[in-house]
């Protein structure tokens, strides 16, 4: 979470609310002490955003083949894939 003095506030809260509308949440203080909290609106974000906005979690950059690194298991459709992988997991118990 990024802090902004109520000064640099005045200066361009445009730019402020720029960033907040991109996901970011700003502290506004006065003399070190919070008085204002911007956030996006909560019916607007998953918590994954939250959590990007809050600086809390950092995406992984994408690279075009990423997908194929994951292990991909086949599933019946007439199966449950809880059943299957804890089948699969059995034996590492």
């Amino acid at each position: 979470m990024t802090a902004v003095s109520v000064r640099e506030f005045s200066y361009n809260p445009s730019a402020i609310f720029a960033r907040v509308e991109n996901g970011e949440t700003i502290e506004v203080t006065r003399h070190g002490r919070v008085i204002a909290v911007l956030s996006p609106p909560w019916q607007y974000r998953s918590r994954y955003d939250e959590l990007v906005a809050r600086g809390l979690l950092i995406p992984a950059a994408r690279k075009a083949g990423d997908w194929e690194e994951f292990t991909h298991i086949e599933v019946p459709e007439d199966a449950d894939p809880l059943a299957v992988l804890l089948e699969m997991r059995e034996p590492e118990r």
